[in-house]
């Protein structure tokens, strides 16, 4: 296992804790102990994926997100004490992919580490691309399109509207397509799903208010209109 983790928290103790379980499952680890520190190391490391507090002094979580992902597009799981919603659904509306609230089962971490890594390193059996009208879906080179424009997506955005454009017309819950992004069976958050929409919806529709693609099913979840 290659992978590198960078970790950035500004409790040093906490850090030293997720290097060792992280080190010990066999990742290279990179640490960082606020949002300056972060972006230098994450130039230098070019993490497979970050762990990031959220509040940290020098520069807070956010402000790392809106910076790094301008330079790349690397998986995130939040790290927070904060138990707030609000706080949750913005780091997922910057562009993270997961969080895990403080105090944390070490191995539920991994957990999720192993999840977003598949979800981001997994290659398709075989060559697919997915098409609606001006919207084109590559599976092989995880690429998406909008009338021949490329769409940057995290890899759990990706993965979702894989998901949807796969079955066109089928309705699926919001705790099914958690489940297809999560990979792994534990209690999901189900706003997640939510967030993760709206992501896409700005991204690929041409009025996100009134989307052509990707369907509220009231009461259900999500479908992909398709044409």
């Amino acid at each position: 296992m290659n992978e590198t983790i960078l970790v950035v928290d500004d409790e040093e103790r906490l850090v030293s804790l997720v290097r060792a379980y992280l080190a010990q499952e066999g990742f290279h680890v990179v640490t960082a102990h606020d949002g300056r520190e972060a972006l230098f190391a994450a130039r230098q490391a070019k993490p497979d994926l970050i762990i990031l507090d959220l509040m940290m002094p020098e520069m807070d979580g956010w402000e790392f997100i809106r910076l790094h992902h301008k330079e790349r597009d690397t998986p995130i799981i939040l790290l927070t004490a904060r138990v707030e919603e609000t706080d949750k659904v913005l780091g997922l509306e910057l562009g993270a992919d997961d969080y895990i609230t403080k105090p944390f089962s070490p191995r539920e971490l991994v957990a999720r580490v192993r999840a977003v890594l598949r979800r981001a390193q997994k290659e398709p059996a075989e060559a697919d691309v997915l098409r609606a009208d001006n919207l084109a879906l590559d599976r092989t080179a995880h690429r998406v399109t909008v009338a021949g424009e490329m769409v940057d997506l995290t890899p759990s955005e990706f993965d979702l509207l894989a998901t949807l454009m796969s079955t066109p017309g089928r309705a699926f819950s919001r705790m099914e397509l958690l489940d297809r992004l999560q990979g792994d069976a534990y209690e999901g958050y189900e706003r997640t799903v939510d967030v993760h929409v709206k992501n896409l919806r700005a991204k690929i529709e041409e009025d996100p208010r009134n989307p052509r693609y990707i369907e509220t099913v009231y009461g259900v979840g999500y479908r992909f209109k398709g044409a």
